[in-house]
């Protein structure tokens, strides 16, 4: 995009203004990323990030920064702290350790590279195992298995009504 100098000085303003990006590219008719080129080719101040915008301070606009700031009142002094005497209290009793459980690890059940490796079961139970029917020679499962495991994408033509 060629940058005329009405471009610039509308860019300046809307970003003044307090405009994000996309809404500055969607006024002058231009993608965000050129806005936010051109906005840090012309060293204009930083945005804070949408993500963080409420941790971080509000950007002054040019309205908030005319205005005098405000005089804050300060508080009250605090009476002094009367004397207190000191209690002793017991420590609290040592807490054991607490020791993380022993993740289970059970080897994978094929009793050849030639079997069936589909797992029939639900995993982390007793009953939980693998099919171990001999294996196709160039797929992992076996016949019954490699039919459902391996399907066949359909024509779309033949999906459209």
């Amino acid at each position: 995009m060629d940058w005329s100098a009405e471009a610039i000085e509308q860019l300046r303003a809307l970003w003044a203004e307090g405009h994000s990006t996309a809404e500055i590219g969607r006024r002058m008719g231009i993608s965000k990323n050129a806005v936010v080129g051109k906005a840090h080719r012309l060293h204009l101040p930083a945005r804070p990030s949408p993500i963080h915008r409420e941790q971080a301070p509000a950007v002054a606009t040019a309205s908030t920064a005319s205005e005098a700031p405000r005089p804050v009142a300060s508080p009250s002094p605090a009476p002094a702290p009367r004397p207190v005497a000191p209690v002793r209290v017991a420590p609290p009793p040592a807490a054991a350790p607490r020791v993380a459980p022993a993740a289970v690890v059970r080897p994978f059940q094929r009793s050849s590279a030639r079997s069936c490796c589909w797992p029939i079961g639900e995993p982390g139970t007793p009953e939980f195992r693998f099919c171990t029917s001999e294996a196709l020679s160039t797929k992992p499962y076996c016949l019954e298995h490699a039919s459902i495991a391996y399907v066949k994408a359909r024509d779309r033509r033949e999906d459209a009504a």
